[in-house]
């Protein structure tokens, strides 16, 4: 009796469970527009209290039983679309969104979008549009990518004139950059003042800080991935902008109407057009360009073409050029298994090149790295319950750490190149988002990374080895000689690493406006990039793991809070997180990186440690929105004695990071005075940034030699300034529909003098040692014209 009433309650269970007819809703949202299809829309059935947001090519699915439903389609800048639809069988259908009008009532849902909102386990993630990069005030007047996401908790820069950036404390090669899937390796123009994105080419940017999902790896301190925008396949359009030192432009239109597009966008600096009127012979400039080509083939099968090429060019008179940059390449195949399987298959082509040519002494000097990438990602939808995505991922790294070069048939010097290194690294990985409860909602996956470091020409050996080696009797660090040296076939294994990277977050929704949300990341990182310097110069050189270098292993915790007010009118996010690296690359004493061929003979492994809570009240809604961050943290480094006798850097102790900075506070405000007026204001402090500073100094022959206090034991002086702006728009031109707008700015209002750094010195005159204090901006005001038609 027992067993048929067993088999009865399970058989009347999976009646329950499966007897309603299901049906799956999917297909795409576009901008009304262009056709541009939007990512993260959200598409909701408020009655059921259930919904879904399109991924990043546009596709959205959703499973719900048979029935009538009102659906509604809602994105941050455009109407809502509302719409009755029956569920009596599979259903996919295109939408299209027009950007929201003052002039127009709109229909907002937020008390179903704020839940959605809130369920989502994803934390740790900030998202920029291109019109809030606009409006922010930067250096010369030219939006900027990396100088909008600074303002950001968490995130800063290394100063003035620094290129990179730094996240939870972490150094600027463990940021894992992409655009349009394609890794770069150096995100800046001209040292620094400039990124290498242009605004009006960018569809979508998040950064990820922590909880990263397992798609991503290679990096251990955050993600920041920004997409192209697809182009207009309905007509052509074009816009731009031009500044007082650079100028841009970006075109796009059909290729076949509705079906496909392309989009083609260039800028460049020409201030150094006019150094000749004051008699300087000198010249710094970059140029860029980006191209996408998108064809839909059918309902199922899109195609993607896109590119990156960007350059700077820095010289000195005839004596002294330097040329760098980023070239990119993807091609892209999405296609649609079914409504609930979708694809994304990657061919990925991406270099990093630095030249030097040094004609006073005649050579040249040229290196980068490059790799070739395939990647092929699902994403499955199960049920409204189970989404998964999974994927794998291989990279082909060529590494070139120089080739020096005669640059004349009188030059001296003889031709030489640096040993060339090979790489592969491998990664497979899967990730769930799964709705467990109504309230508790969670994601976790693994990554499988290897990593292949394959033969070179020619490889030094040392006594047991250990490339670096402690003089006891002057407690410093040396390199050790090499006892001979070790050749490969590029078909070889040198050294070999794997690692299992579980990442796992959940949400707990405490009530319909707040929620709870924790994560853990492992990743690791098999490329580093050798400086000896607080923020990347283009001379700096990557080089992989290997047998003298281990990779970097992080473990990241973050626990947060996170509230909606009014209606979504107010937003607060409070996040603490703790994280570890092991193996983090640190520096003997007196290291010297340049033409190095022997890099492992300068270099320790150590290990890092971040800390901090970080704060973000936005306003989202009305004439005066922004944001307010503040970030409170540390970050300190470790490099212990390997053995007893040694005495590791800072005598082993634990001691600031380049890149800590105790307080950082941002301030970022819009305010809509008129239909024509936008004024905009941001407000920066951070503390100042570790460094080295002469505790004392002794004489020797009649000079005065510095002595130095331990490594980063003191900081530059707090850096603060004021930057304003204020946008004029006339009426648009109601015959051709074309708009244009003045952007009015002032870069550090108060003209602060921010220390970019403080060199010491002796004086020739006096003989005394001294400080000298390099700033690199005072105020400076700007102006650009930017148009659409």
């Amino acid at each position: 009796m027992t067993k048929h009433y067993l088999i009865f309650c399970f058989t009347f269970l999976i009646f329950q469970l499966y007897g309603q007819e299901r049906y799956t809703f999917s297909g795409s949202v576009l901008e009304e527009k262009s056709n541009e299809t939007l990512i993260g829309v959200n598409v909701i059935f408020p009655d059921q209290k259930a919904g879904t947001i399109t991924n990043e090519y546009g596709f959205f699915s959703i499973t719900m039983p048979k029935g009538d439903y009102t659906i509604v389609i809602s994105y941050l800048g455009y109407q809502d679309h509302i719409e009755t639809i029956t569920l009596d069988q599979h259903l996919s259908k295109t939408f299209t969104l027009q950007e929201s009008s003052e002039q127009l009532e709109e229909v907002v849902i937020t008390n179903n979008i704020e839940k959605l909102n809130l369920k989502n386990p994803q934390m740790s993630v900030n998202a920029l549009n291109a019109s809030t990069i606009k409006q922010i005030p930067v250096v010369l007047g030219e939006p900027d990518v990396i100088k909008s996401i600074t303002l950001l908790p968490g995130v800063t820069s290394a100063g003035e004139g620094a290129s990179g950036f730094n996240v939870r404390g972490g150094a600027a090669d463990q940021n894992l950059i992409l655009l349009d899937e394609a890794t770069l390796f150096n995100s800046s123009h001209l040292f620094g003042f400039f990124s290498v994105f242009n605004p009006d080419a960018i569809k979508d940017l998040k950064l990820y800080k922590g909880g990263i999902p397992a798609r991503y790896g290679g990096r251990v301190s955050s993600v920041l991935d920004i997409y192209q925008k697809e182009g207009n396949n309905k007509s052509f359009q074009a816009n731009g902008g031009i500044g007082l030192v650079s100028s841009r432009l970006l075109v796009e239109g059909p290729l076949k109407k509705e079906q496909g597009s392309f989009l083609l966008g260039g800028r460049s600096s020409y201030a150094h057009l006019f150094l000749p009127l004051f008699n300087v012979d000198n010249s710094a400039y970059f140029y860029d360009l980006n191209t996408k080509l998108s064809y839909k083939l059918n309902s199922n099968n899109s195609i993607y073409l896109s590119g990156y090429f960007g350059r700077d060019v820095f010289n000195i008179s005839d004596s002294f050029e330097n040329t760098y940059g980023n070239s990119l390449v993807n091609l892209r195949w999405n296609h649609l298994f079914s409504d609930k399987l979708f694809s994304n298959m990657s061919l990925i082509y991406s270099d990093y090149y630095y030249g030097l040519n040094l004609n006073f002494v005649g050579f040249e000097w040229n290196s980068g790295i490059s790799n070739i990438n395939f990647k092929y990602d699902f994403k499955h939808y199960i049920s409204n319950s189970i989404k998964l995505q999974y994927g794998l991922n291989s990279m082909y790294y060529t590494f070139n750490p120089g080739e020096i070069k005669p640059s004349s048939a009188t030059s001296g010097i003889n031709e030489k190149n640096l040993i060339k290194k090979y790489a592969f690294e491998n990664a497979v990985y899967i990730d769930a988002e799964h709705k467990i409860s109504e309230h508790l909602t969670a994601t976790y996956g693994v990554r499988l990374s290897s990593f292949l470091r394959l033969g070179q020409n020619q490889l030094n050996v040392y006594t047991n080895n250990n490339p670096v080696i402690f003089n006891p009797d002057f407690q410093i660090y040396q390199g050790a000689k090499a006892i001979g040296t070790a050749s490969y076939n590029r078909k070889n294994t040198i050294k070999s690493f794997a690692n299992i990277e579980p990442r796992a977050a959940l949400a707990y929704q405490l009530n319909a406006t707040s929620s709870l949300k924790a994560s853990y990341n492992k990743m690791s990182q098999y490329l580093h990039l050798l400086s000896n310097t607080s923020s990347p110069t283009p001379l700096d050189v990557w080089a992989p793991s290997g047998k003298y270098i281990k990779p970097q292993l992080l473990d990241q915790y973050a626990i947060g809070y996170f509230k909606n007010f009014s209606n979504a009118t107010y937003s607060l996010e409070v996040e603490t997180y703790y994280k570890t690296i092991k193996n983090r690359i640190d520096y003997i004493d007196g290291t010297n990186l340049i033409a190095n061929d022997a890099i492992e003979r300068v270099i320790l492994n150590g290990k890092s440690r971040a800390y901090g809570l970080e704060v973000l009240f936005k306003k989202n809604q009305g004439r005066f929105k922004g944001w307010f961050a503040y970030t409170l943290s540390k970050s300190e480094q470790k490099t212990a004695g390997r053995t007893a006798i040694e005495s590791g850097i800072n005598n082993g102790n634990w001691y600031n990071t380049a890149y800590d900075k105790t307080h950082d506070i941002s301030v970022t405000t819009s305010y809509d005075l008129s239909k024509k007026w936008l004024l905009n204001a941001n407000f920066l402090f951070q503390s100042g940034q570790p460094t080295t500073y002469p505790n004392g100094q002794y004489v020797y022959n009649g000079i005065r030699i510095p002595n130095y206090s331990d490594r980063n034991s003191t900081r530059l002086p707090n850096y603060h300034r004021l930057d304003i702006s204020a946008t004029y728009t006339p009426k648009p031109d109601t015959t051709t529909g074309s708009t244009s707008h003045w952007v009015f700015g002032i870069y550090n209002l108060y003209n602060r003098r921010n220390a970019a750094s403080i060199a010491f010195g002796q004086n020739r005159i006096t003989g005394t040692n001294e400080a000298t204090r390099l700033a690199i901006f005072g105020i400076i005001p700007s102006v650009s014209y930017n148009f659409k038609f």
